[in-house]
């Protein structure tokens, strides 16, 4: 099977362009990989699947607004906002990281799919200022000590059906981390996916107000 079916699977209405992409992806990401570690060796060859399906959860959980701002926190190698920016062009995605060479990765993948939606920033969220109707991040720190940090960059004005706020790929027990926060909702993203990578991985969700 075209490793691209798998996506193509549970998003068949992808244009052209966007299958495109994302097999320009399947072949950059290892091609980096080998002189930047971002990606664990042993997890390359699921990468597909456990990476950058893994990232388009988030968007079966929302349909992000054209116009709409996110900020991926702790972006590594560009996951999970690169596939995000993919699915939607019409979306502006600011990738954050502390590590130099890991945003040089994403930045070099966005390029390399021809991405026009994405800025890159090199340093601590705390020295962002912008605001943003959505913060996503993907098994960087807990729910908890997230909501913390993003909250000053959540913008008021609300442009999506859902809040604003904090999403989140997860996995295993949450109820700690969520503690003491805004009521919000976690899902199962085996409910979205077949694949049993998917058995135990969650989205959480917090709005932020």
């Amino acid at each position: 099977m075209n490793q691209s079916l798998i996506i193509e699977k549970y998003f068949p209405n992808l244009s052209d362009r966007q299958k495109e992409q994302f097999a320009i992806m399947l072949e950059k990401y290892p091609e980096w990989n080998d002189k930047i570690n971002v990606i664990s060796r042993k997890d390359i060859d699921n990468l597909e699947i456990n990476h950058l399906l893994h990232s388009l959860a988030l968007s079966k959980f929302i349909e992000f607004t054209p116009g709409s701002t996110v900020m991926d926190l702790g972006c590594g190698g560009g996951l999970p906002g690169l596939p995000l920016a993919v699915m939607f062009p019409e979306v502006k995605f600011h990738l954050i990281d502390r590590t130099g060479k890991k945003i040089l990765v994403a930045q070099e993948v966005a390029k390399a799919c021809g991405l026009e939606n994405v800025t890159f920033q090199h340093g601590d969220v705390a020295e962002c200022k912008d605001k943003f109707d959505f913060v996503v991040s993907r098994a960087v720190m807990p729910q908890n000590d997230l909501y913390k940090l993003a909250r000053k960059n959540i913008r008021n004005e609300q442009r999506n059906a859902l809040p604003n706020g904090l999403i989140t790929l997860k996995g295993g027990d949450l109820t700690n981390e969520m503690k003491g926060l805004p009521a919000g909702e976690t899902v199962d993203l085996s409910q979205y996916f077949a694949e049993p990578f998917f058995t135990t991985k969650k989205i959480a969700y917090t709005p932020i107000n």
